[in-house]
């Protein structure tokens, strides 16, 4: 089985590269950050606090989370616009540092794995969730440029126009410091990864540097 592992801070392309790379490789893309960032949705529709993790370990036995090829689905009901919405991003990395949140999920993310294979991002692919991934990749960018890219995505999504680019640049800054000091999986670079700055890269750019990487040792 063929598993590829893209880890990465938010903003680094990660999961634009993973997509493109599950399509020219023929096999199935898993965006976890879509799971993490569902289980935040739900969370806050349901007005549950970070810290009321009794009513979140309820909320997860009996959540109805789904994944498919058209979107991720809450009950019946498509929330991929949704949980893209900056407010879900300012909170999800404090949802996704709870070890009952990370546990549920990565139960899921395991299951997905199956011939003839799998993509995923996340920040513990290649670190927690799959270890075993053949190829493992770490994207990074400087923080600037990660901001002005979320920036321009939520401008050209109509997202809040009242959200400025320092705003956007501060909630990347403390996103990174929370994925990288949390308990729970933190962010790092898994030892055996492959580290691509993406600052300078287009999306294409580096979908072909981790494509000739994948062909190159695939070769051998």
């Amino acid at each position: 089985m063929l598993l590829i592992a893209i880890d990465g801070p938010a903003g680094s392309g990660k999961s634009t590269v993973a997509r493109k790379v599950a399509q020219v490789l023929g096999l199935p893309f898993l965006d976890t950050g879509a799971m993490y960032r569902a289980v935040t949705f739900a969370c806050m529709e349901k007005e549950i606090r970070v810290e009321e993790t009794e009513k979140i370990e309820f909320l997860l036995k009996t959540m109805d989370l789904e994944l498919r090829k058209e979107g991720i689905f809450l009950s019946g009901k498509d929330i991929s616009k949704e949980i893209r919405f900056p407010e879900v991003s300012q909170k999800v990395s404090l949802y996704a540092s709870l070890p009952i949140v990370r546990k549920y999920l990565v139960i899921l993310q395991r299951k997905q794995a199956q011939e003839p294979g799998l993509v995923t991002e996340g920040r513990d692919m290649g670190t927690v969730v799959f270890p075993e991934a053949r190829f493992k990749f770490f994207l990074w960018a400087d923080p600037k440029e990660r901001a002005r890219r979320r920036f321009q995505e939520l401008q050209e999504k109509g997202s809040i126009p009242s959200l400025s680019y320092e705003e956007v640049l501060r909630n990347i800054l403390e996103r990174d410091s929370l994925d990288i000091n949390r308990k729970e999986s933190p962010l790092r670079k898994a030892d055996d990864a492959v580290e691509v700055d993406t600052t300078n890269l287009s999306i294409n750019e580096v979908v072909e540097c981790l494509l000739c990487r994948i062909s190159s040792f695939r070769e051998k």
